[in-house]
C-alpha cells in the first residue's frame, strides 16, 4: 500500500512546520549524501530556516564547491520553485 499523496501548501501550525522542517531536512541531506556518492559528484545544500537560521550540508569543503560556482562561466541548468511546480503536476 502507497503513502497518501499531501497537498503542497504552506504549513500554518508552527509546530508542524518545524516537526515537519526537521523530518524533511534529514530527508534531503540523506539524499544529498546519496547522490554524491552514487554519482561521485560535488553537492552544495543551503538552507535557511523561517528565523534565518543557517544550515549548510557539503559532500566535500564548501569553500572549494563555493570557488568552483563563482568562477563558472559556461551555461548551466538552473531550477526554481517554479520550474519544480510543472515537474511535479500530474
Amino acid at each position: 500500500m502507497g503513502r497518501k499523496k499531501i497537498k503542497i501548501q504552506p504549513i500554518q501550525d508552527e509546530r508542524n512546520k518545524q516537526v515537519t522542517f526537521l523530518k524533511r531536512k534529514h530527508g534531503l541531506m540523506k539524499k544529498a549524501y546519496e547522490l554524491s556518492v552514487l554519482c561521485n559528484c560535488e553537492i552544495a545544500l543551503l538552507i535557511f530556516n523561517t528565523s534565518g537560521k543557517l544550515v549548510q550540508y557539503a559532500s566535500t569543503d564548501i569553500d572549494h564547491i563555493l570557488m568552483k560556482y563563482t568562477e563558472y562561466n559556461d551555461p548551466h541548468e538552473s531550477k526554481s520553485n517554479q520550474d519544480v511546480r510543472h515537474i511535479n503536476k500530474p
